[in-house]
């Protein structure tokens, strides 16, 4: 992952994709999400990840233009327990503090199509955030939590969260990726016109 990720940044350098940074913000935000498997309950972030490189333009892994800010758009070569570790290369490539990586994830404790803005904090159990927090030494990182729902039986709630969407679930996701994609970037214009994080 962290290979990858270096290989890519030195090729876009080469091809003068990535320029000197802009004098507005930057912020990294991450998609977690099981790579190669599109589609399923734990990879929605990467599909809200998707979403917003759409309305913005750009690839799954680029920069992109908001305002005056720059945004990193990244979505983790590696499985979601070791997402921590592409995001917080990523965020050490490009120079970000905790607090300007936003995290996009999961959210079993709420029901699918509900979203919430978590302003660090603690993993609440999700590994993928537990492997962010780990590797970039700081629990700061803000989140968007995207609700796919907890099943009845316990025993059941793996099988849910590396399970594909149902038929019905599909149909509510397109507007549930345009409000996070909305949510999210209404809160980094809102902090790019603020004072400097941390």
């Amino acid at each position: 992952g962290c290979l990858r990720a270096t290989l890519w940044l030195r090729r876009a350098m080469s091809l003068g994709v990535l320029e000197p940074r802009p004098p507005g913000k930057r912020w990294l935000v991450a998609g977690l999400g099981n790579p190669g498997l599109p589609g399923t309950r734990h990879s929605v972030g990467l599909a809200v990840l998707g979403q917003l490189a759409q309305r913005l333009g750009a690839a799954d892994l680029a920069l992109a233009s908001l305002g005056d800010a720059q945004l990193v758009l990244l979505r983790p070569w590696r499985l979601m327990n070791n997402n921590g570790r592409s995001v917080a290369r990523a965020a050490e490539l490009f120079g970000l503090t905790a607090e300007e990586v936003y995290l996009v994830h999961d959210e079993l404790d709420k029901p699918l199509g509900k979203l919430a803005l978590k302003l660090g904090g603690s993993s609440r159990g999700h590994k993928g955030v537990r492997s962010c927090i780990t590797c970039l030494n700081s629990s700061a990182m803000p989140r968007l939590r995207v609700g796919i729902g907890r099943p009845t039986h316990p025993d059941t709630v793996q099988a849910h969260v590396l399970g594909y969407f149902s038929a019905a679930e599909k149909e509510l996701l397109p507007p549930l990726l345009e409000r996070a994609t909305d949510l999210l970037l209404d809160h980094i214009r809102e902090r790019s016109q603020g004072p400097p994080p941390g």
